[in-house]
């Protein structure tokens, strides 16, 4: 089944969560056969592939791929920078996992030989996936805190949140600016909540 992959086999890394697996990954490419009502940013292989070897100049990468029956959640599709979706025959768009890691392989090695020499360095430095995922989980909180939602299941929101600044392409830098702004805004609401007590004890 894995004729001439051994090596590939031996070093294969099993991981008990996909955050886990993309640990220090900063660009990441998610494989779908089925359109999703979420705003994401679908592109064909070959659009995609050569923004994977772009990345992968200088840092880790990851293309991400679901179960042979189910394929990817949306949650997980969400921890992704691009769809990629494979063109097929509408009338049967899903090809087995083998086949679309063959594909999606194919194309970027294509994509890496040609970008080989001429590709540019990149001149920022991306956050990295866990760097991100912590962004998310402030945010998420900060907003829980200011009253922002207005439901008790804001999932939908979040992945819309997910999307817009998967499509900046976030840099460390741009993290620590964001965070700083959560923490201020933390801050600054505790400040007036304390405020407010006062002048109603006074009061």
């Amino acid at each position: 089944m894995s004729a001439g992959a051994d090596d590939l086999l031996r070093n294969a890394v099993v991981c008990g969560s996909i955050d886990e697996a993309l640990q220090g990954t900063v660009f990441v490419v998610a494989m779908t056969a089925r359109m999703r009502d979420i705003s994401h940013e679908v592109l064909t292989p070959r659009e995609a592939m050569p923004l994977l070897a772009h990345h992968a100049a200088q840092h880790q990468v990851a293309l991400l791929f679901g179960t042979e029956m189910a394929g990817l959640t949306n949650e997980e599709m969400g921890k992704s920078h691009v769809l990629v979706r494979i063109p097929a025959n509408p009338q049967y768009s899903s090809l087995n996992i083998a086949a679309a890691v063959q594909v999606a392989c194919y194309e970027l090695s294509v994509a890496m030989e040609y970008a080989g020499l001429s590709l540019r360095q990149l001149e920022i430095e991306p956050a990295p996936h866990e760097e991100v995922e912590r962004f998310f989980v402030h945010l998420e909180e900060v907003l829980r805190q200011i009253g922002f939602f207005n439901s008790k299941h804001p999932n939908k929101l979040m992945q819309k949140l997910r999307r817009l600044y998967a499509r900046s392409r976030l840099e460390q830098e741009e993290i620590n600016i964001l965070r700083g702004i959560l923490s201020a805004t933390t801050s600054y609401n505790a400040r007036n909540k304390g405020e407010e007590g006062r002048e109603k004890g006074e009061g």
